[in-house]
């Protein structure tokens, strides 16, 4: 059974889904006003682990990931270049959905973006008003969180010292106090053509309530699952809470999820420290993005995680090592009865699924995918695994992968084009064709294929 750490209980549960075999999962996506950085892609990347997990265990899953293409930098960004906002922030959304590509991270079967859903927004804030839990000021209309009693369920925030009338206006605030903020945001000077009509007059949304109203539209009014990163818990996430169930009355998700931050080297991410990082940026020093995924995906994600440089090349190594044992598997002819073989694997299968079953503990589960590894590879160094239990190991890395994606098992022409010319190489040694065996393994080596001839015959992996 899969069990989760709820932020909203403060305690692990078993997922138990709304509906029987279903996931309904929304997770925070960016707000495209610059190109997502390492610390983002943590987020996404623990998100895109439980995502295939739940596909793992054989559930349907139905993920949104909003855009939020209007909020107060979205506008600032596109007044500061002089273009719309559509022109501004389309190359933003562009680079995310590369960057996910690249980073083998599974699409989401819908990104509403902010712009797309101002209807909806408007009737959740006019659902809310009808609540009488809205005031209006100076033309913007604001969420009165007296009016919710359990405002701060969610991040331990005490609202029982609020003033009155205290309020925000700005989208983003990080100071830790309570204030009403803004659901409907009055047209300024500073927000050019970025404006829309309402019945609360000519402007446009706040931030917060985007998320509810796009959230709800296709996930219904109370959800399975709500992921993001632990800033967005105060206040993104508790006023979402607030406004959703002051105007359904209903609870808005069951379940809460929250990735710890990223450092850098052991120290927070900033441009001025000069450790701040796109994608595009680690990439261009030459680092390959399956061992980025990997690095990004190997810490827990309720523990900070620590990007260095020495931990992509570790990410790497550990890669090709599994590539390495894979490529190992192909050369096992040995054939008989092999029950140590077979219990190596099925013990490594059920270790790994009760790791992950615990709030997806990936540390041991990748822990006992190379505990097989080593094993598996003493059998075959003494030419004791069969193939059965190759194909049983192979098998099993098969829907491993479909969790860690970092490995291919698509390209079978490619193995046994490398299989066709070690057979002309042996055949050529065989009749003393030094020339023609040299040829071909030159050939091989350019391909990054090395040979290692042994008692048992020729073993081959990439480099």
């Amino acid at each position: 059974m899969l069990h989760l750490h709820n932020t909203l209980t403060r305690r692990q549960e078993e997922f138990i889904p709304l509906t029987p075999g279903e996931v309904k999962l929304y997770t925070c996506g960016p707000t495209v006003y610059d190109y997502a950085h390492i610390g983002n892609f943590r987020a996404y990347v623990f998100e895109d682990l439980l995502r295939r997990y739940f596909k793992f265990k054989g559930y349907k899953v139905t993920q949104v990931q909003n855009l939020t293409d209007v909020d107060d930098k979205t506008i600032k960004g596109a007044r500061a270049q002089g273009v719309s906002l559509k022109e501004y922030t389309a190359k933003y959304i562009q680079s995310f959905f590369n960057d996910l590509k690249t980073l083998k991270i599974e699409p989401a079967e819908i990104y509403p973006a902010a712009t797309g859903h101002i209807p909806e927004m408007i009737s959740l804030i006019a659902r809310l008003r009808d609540k009488g839990v809205t005031y209006e000021s100076e033309g913007s209309t604001y969420f009165r969180i007296s009016a919710f009693p359990s405002y701060g369920k969610l991040s331990g925030m005490d609202a029982s010292s609020l003033i009155a009338g205290a309020r925000v206006e700005v989208d983003e605030y990080e100071k830790e106090e309570a204030r009403d903020f803004a659901l409907w945001k009055a047209w300024r000077e500073e927000d050019g053509e970025v404006w829309w009509d309402s019945p609360f007059g000519k402007g446009r949304p706040g931030w917060h309530i985007e998320c509810s109203a796009m959230s709800m539209k296709y996930l219904g009014e109370t959800f399975d699952l709500h992921c993001g990163g632990e800033d967005n818990i105060f206040p993104h996430h508790e006023n979402e809470i607030a406004q959703s169930e002051a105007a359904t009355g209903k609870t808005f998700v069951n379940y809460w999820l929250h990735c710890r931050f990223l450092l850098v080297e052991g120290r927070k991410m900033s441009k001025s420290l000069g450790n701040f990082y796109t994608l595009k940026d680690i990439l261009a020093k030459g680092y390959k993005p399956d061992a980025v995924r990997w690095l990004l995906m190997s810490t827990h994600y309720r523990q900070p995680l620590n990007f260095t440089f020495d931990g992509i090349i570790a990410a790497e190594n550990a890669i090709q090592r599994l590539k390495d044992f894979l490529l190992s598997l192909n050369s096992v002819t040995h054939s008989c009865i092999d029950n140590t073989g077979r219990e190596i694997v099925e013990k490594a299968e059920k270790e790994f699924t009760e790791a992950l079953d615990d709030d997806l503990n990936i540390a041991p589960a990748l822990g006992a995918i190379f505990t097989m590894v080593k094993d598996l590879n003493k059998m075959m160094a003494e030419n004791q695994l069969t193939v059965e239990s190759a194909q049983k190991a192979r098998q099993f890395l098969e829907k491993v992968n479909s969790i860690l994606g970092v490995l291919d098992f698509s390209a079978p022409q490619a193995d046994a084009l490398v299989d066709d010319l070690i057979k002309q190489r042996v055949e050529a040694r065989k009749n003393r064709d030094f020339k023609t065996a040299d040829a071909v393994r030159k050939q091989l080596t350019e391909m990054g294929i090395v040979l290692e001839d042994t008692a048992e015959g020729t073993r081959w992996k990439k480099i």
